[in-house]
């Protein structure tokens, strides 16, 4: 079995439509039969799901999404580089035989390309995580401004690295309506998590660890990052690398794992 047969880009990225207008009529057939008392209610049920679908980084509302491996390997994915964590990232990986993948910025490559040809160099994975990571923003992105996010990331590690990435992680885990159009056309296939330390924003070592602990196993998926403002990703990989090798989980790509 190959990679493949877990690589799912978005077949009907429309779909959503039409059925938020069908859900939107019934509910103003039941307004109207019923009262507000009763219409009201589902209304404001049906904009909660939508926003539901959007925020929640395992949704499935708008289009697929991989948050666990059907194999015996650990799926180790890192957000936000290139960074000044790199290099130490890629020589700690070396030393525990792991690989891992890089969910790289757009922008950050082009600044730092050399980080990029390093990382496909040593054997690891490449994946798009937008152009400028507008992290404050992205879940409220149009379709416009959302495709240019993901193609020119995509371009712009073809053009650094000579391969198109297969796999996207949205930014902050956040996917509106308007992603996964432009992960069908770029062959993309959107990446979630089954294991996170809240690594980017905490800063102590030892409870990261012992979050991502918590949910480590076969098939698991670990979100981590690097080049945090705090300045301890590098340990915090370390940290897990070691609570993996504790419990006999190897950290693989998706085609090593099955």
């Amino acid at each position: 079995m190959r990679a493949m047969s877990v690589h799912r880009p978005p077949r009907r990225p429309q779909l959503w439509l039409p059925l938020l207008i069908v859900s939107q009529l019934l509910i103003a057939l039941v307004w109207w039969q019923l009262g507000w008392a009763i219409g009201l209610p589902l209304l404001l049920a049906s904009h909660a799901l939508c926003l539901w679908g959007v925020l929640a980084p395992a949704s499935r509302l708008y289009g697929p999404v991989l948050t666990r491996l059907s194999g015996e390997g650990v799926w180790l994915t890192i957000d936000d580089g290139p960074s000044d964590d790199t290099r130490a990232l890629l020589d700690l990986l070396d030393v525990y035989d792991a690989k891992a993948t890089f969910f790289l910025v757009g922008a950050r490559a082009a600044a730092r390309p050399d980080l990029v040809r390093e990382i496909a160099a040593r054997g690891h994975g490449i994946g798009n995580h937008s152009q400028t990571h507008p992290q404050a923003m992205f879940w409220a992105l149009g379709p416009a401004r959302m495709r240019r996010e993901i193609l020119d990331c995509q371009r712009t590690l073809v053009e650094i690295s000579g391969h198109a990435p297969v796999w996207f992680r949205s930014v902050v885990g956040h996917t509106n309506p308007f992603v996964h159009a432009p992960l069908r056309d770029a062959g993309l296939a959107r990446v979630g998590w089954s294991a996170r330390g809240f690594d980017a924003v905490k800063t102590d070592v030892e409870d990261v660890v012992a979050r991502i602990d918590a949910d480590l196993a076969p098939g698991a998926i670990v979100l981590l990052h690097e080049g945090a403002n705090h300045g301890r990703n590098v340990a915090m990989v370390e940290g897990v690398l070691t609570r993996m090798r504790a419990k006999g989980l190897r950290a693989v790509l998706p085609d090593q794992a099955l």
